[in-house]
This record gives structure tokens, sequence and C-alpha cells, in this order.
């Protein structure tokens, strides 16, 4: 597969991001606001107290900064391919001489290196200087987490496309996705660290990809993890990654069968 006409989706997507400065400020507002208002909730329950369980103030703000800052960073299209079937655009994308799938792949890669130059890195900066945001506890760690976090990304970017094949049997994808994000938002660390999760939890946790996307990276930035259980971690979230590419093929072929277009 040549991957020359993918960069160019990836770069036409990179520009497109950049001609909206407006969004594009924010965005970066919004991530700040997010992380401000976690910050004085848990600066709220935590009170006069350092830590609570043997997980401290800075762990708890570092594990919410990275995670919302993930989450930004990754900012998947959920709709891309339900919005190509219900405008019926999707017929003239599949004779294209390109794969949709990789198209879809390159285009969201554009907009997360976007996401990471002009939107994470200022509002991590600005975190640190305000919040505070605990280092990686080795520069190995760091090299480690940006592994997880690339697979990660791959567990959310699968896991989108999985669901949005379900758009060739479904006429409206709202409520799918709405009951995602919000496993997301609770599942995967981002709104409610997993420390403070009962421990009766811990095997549904353990069932679902969602702690791999944001919590296992966030783990190994912190020195949580031994080097075993960050092996384990990895084969985690790789097996996700196989079985949520798997599902999203099958479904994507038995859709394309089932597709009518209609109009013109």
């Amino acid at each position: 597969m040549k991957l020359t006409p993918y960069l160019a989706f990836a770069k036409k997507s990179f520009l497109n991001r950049s001609a909206y400065r407006f969004n594009h400020f924010m965005g970066i507002l919004n991530t700040l606001v997010r992380i401000f208002i976690f910050w004085c909730i848990y600066r709220a329950l935590y009170g006069e107290r350092n830590e609570v369980d043997g997980i401290t103030m800075a762990m708890v703000t570092t594990n919410f900064v990275l995670s919302i800052g993930m989450d930004a960073l990754f900012s998947i299209n959920d709709y891309y391919l339900p919005n190509r079937i219900g405008n019926g655009s999707i017929a003239t994308e599949l004779l294209l001489p390109i794969s949709f799938k990789g198209r879809m792949l390159f285009e969201n890669l554009g907009n997360t290196l976007f996401q990471l130059i002009f939107h994470f890195a200022p509002a991590l900066v600005v975190c640190v200087v305000t919040v505070g945001v605990l280092p990686p506890v080795s520069f190995g760690c760091f090299l480690l987490f940006i592994i997880s976090a690339v697979l990660g990304y791959g567990v959310l970017w699968n896991l989108s496309f999985l669901l949005q094949t379900f758009s060739f049997w479904l006429l409206n994808m709202w409520s799918l996705m709405t009951i995602k994000n919000v496993f997301l938002n609770v599942l995967s660390g981002s709104m409610i660290p997993l420390w403070f999760m009962p421990d009766w939890m811990a095997p549904v946790m353990n069932l679902l990809p969602f702690s791999s996307i944001y919590f296992t990276p966030v783990q190994i930035y912190l020195g949580q993890l031994s080097a075993k259980e960050i092996g384990t971690k990895f084969l985690v979230q790789m097996l996700w990654i196989g079985v949520l590419y798997l599902c999203g093929n099958v479904f994507w072929k038995k859709g394309k069968k089932k597709l009518v277009v209609q109009g013109g």
C-alpha cells in the first residue's frame, strides 16, 4: 500500500485545522477549563489532607491533566462514517482506488498532530505552571508512557470505528456514541481516577478496553507498574487493538454488502 495519498489526506486535515484559529484557541480554553474544574473539585474533596489511601493530590492532578490532555489530543470524529452514509457520499468514496478506512485513519492522524503541537502542548505548559504536574519518574518511563499512549490511541480509534460501522444498520448514532462516551469518561480514569473505584469493579474494568486508553499510560508515567506489569499492560492494549480491529473489519464488510444509497 502506497502511503503518499494517505499522507496527503493527513496533511490536508492538519492544514484545515490551522485555518480555524479561533476554534483552536477555544479548544485550548475548553481543555484548561475542564482541568481547572476537576482540580477545584478534588482540591475541595482532599481539603487539608495531602493524600488519601496513598494517592496524593499531585498524583490525582497529574492523572486528570494527562487524561484530559490525551482526550483532547486523540479527538476522534465518531460521525465520520455515519455522516457519509447519511448523505450518500460513501458510495463515491468506496469507488476510489484507496482504502476508506486508511483515509479515515490518516485524516485523524493529521488532526492529532495538529492537536499535539497547537493544543496539547500549550495546555500542558499552562497546567504545569498553575496547578502543577508531577514529572515522569524516569526518562525510560516517559518513553514507555509515549508507547502506551500510542497503543491507547489505537484502542480508542478501533473502538470508534467498530461503533461507526453500526451506522449501516442504525439511522441515528447519537445514542450509541453517547453511551460509549459515558463509559469512556467513567471507566478510563479521565473523570474519576481508577484508584478510587471500589474493588468489586476491578474485574469489570479488566474486561473492558477503556482503562487501556488513558489510565494505563498514566500509571506508567507515574511509575506505579513494574517492568512485568508494564509488559502485561502492553499485551492487553495490543490484544484490544487486535480484537476491535477484527470485529470492525467484520462489520465493515457486512455493512458494505447491505449498503443502499438513494438519490444522486
